[in-house]
């Protein structure tokens, strides 16, 4: 039986799920997750500002224009009136894109009921303040406990029911940890978990929130390098060493190296930084493919959050003192004008480094200006 608890662990089935629960942003992610919850039997109702796809979702079940092959769970139901989706609910997923955060969780304030747990679902770091997610909408929802949902997902595998798991992250307080069952990320782990979907918990969301925003901009170096005509040798140098400023950004931040090696760190990483369904990665393929960024997606405006986030992510690891070269190559290539293979020449240029931080040690690289200049023309 694959039920069968370890030997030696106790499995108390004392947590419920929330019986009606709101999501805030009717986009790709925000409806999977939506439909999601429709499947695992809990009422839920969706917010979307574009009355076109809310009459689609209440009377088809279909939103086309994100999810176009998908077939939503009836039970599901649209609006957008705020007031309405949130009337009574007794927890809020908020799935809008990272800039927007701020402005949403104001408007869910003034509707939401003092006390329910909101997660936030989007991946950055808030540009200026150096703000995780989490702690932008903290400022915004008073007493209302503030968590995330994060981890290796795809919106339209999800909506389609494939096998998919993600990490619900909330502070845990004495009381939850007298009383897990009854915390936030346990119930709304438990609403999220479906046959298909598996929900783990954590307390950590700082680790948690720097997994989401950094894999965004390693993503769109591996792109950029793929793009280039690179293959999996240098993917996977980026995705491990990209591992490795994610986890140091982290620990400095007061999250646990343990949790970037999770669902919500390796994972989110790995996955986005291999294919092109992830518009981080298919922006930096583009880019590495010689096509102006204003004609990439077809010079449709996409919104690609690894853009800003190179910004954002190195504008704190600065604050904090961390060295991160490859979030640091991307920025310099989207926002300081370098020439992509100048910049990826010089970061394989750097100093020969300890792979273990605690050796410090560190030599010249023994490679001529002449070779790296060769590097430079074959990634151009």
């Amino acid at each position: 039986m694959i039920h069968a608890p370890l030997a030696g662990t106790s499995y108390p089935n004392s947590s419920r799920r929330y019986e009606k629960v709101a999501v805030i942003g009717a986009g790709s992610w925000g409806t999977a997750l939506a439909a999601t919850l429709a499947k695992s039997g809990v009422e839920t109702r969706i917010w979307g500002r574009d009355q076109i796809v809310i009459d689609e979702i209440n009377a088809g079940s279909m939103n086309s224009r994100h999810l176009p092959d998908v077939l939503l769970p009836s039970s599901l139901t649209g609006h957008t009136d705020m007031s309405q989706v949130l009337d009574g609910a007794e927890a809020a997923l908020i799935v809008v894109p990272s800039p927007s955060i701020r402005d949403v969780a104001r408007i869910v304030s003034h509707f939401a009921g003092p006390q329910i747990p909101v997660a936030i679902c989007a991946k950055g770091i808030e540009s200026g303040t150096g703000l995780l997610m989490t702690q932008v909408a903290d400022e915004e929802l008073d007493t209302r406990p503030v968590g995330c949902v994060s981890g290796p997902t795809f919106a339209r595998e999800t909506a389609l029911g494939h096998p998919t798991a993600a990490t619900v992250a909330f502070p845990f307080s004495h009381l939850d940890r007298l009383k897990p069952g009854e915390s936030p990320a346990v119930r709304l782990a438990m609403s999220l978990t479906n046959e298909s979907f598996r929900a783990y918990v954590s307390d950590d969301l700082v680790g948690v929130e720097i997994g989401g925003a950094v894999k965004n901009v390693i993503a769109v170096a591996c792109g950029m390098m793929t793009g280039a005509g690179f293959a999996e040798n240098t993917r996977a140098a980026l995705i491990t060493r990209g591992l490795d400023e994610m986890k140091a950004l982290a620990e400095a931040l007061g999250g646990r190296r343990e949790t970037v090696t999770g669902l919500s760190g390796i994972g989110d990483l790995s996955l986005t930084c291999s294919s092109p369904t992830s518009r981080n990665m298919a922006l930096g393929q583009q880019l590495g493919q010689g096509i102006e960024r204003e004609k990439c997606f077809d010079g449709m405006p996409v919104v690609v959050e690894g853009e800003a986030n190179a910004v954002s992510v190195t504008d704190l690891a600065r604050r904090v003192g961390i060295t991160m070269p490859i979030c640091e190559t991307v920025r310099s290539i989207l926002h300081d004008g370098a020439e992509l293979g100048g910049a990826f020449a010089e970061l394989w240029a750097r100093p020969i480094e300890a792979e273990p931080r605690a050796m410090d040690v560190a030599f010249m690289h023994p490679a001529s200006d002449e070779d790296i200049a060769s590097l430079a023309e074959r990634i151009s």
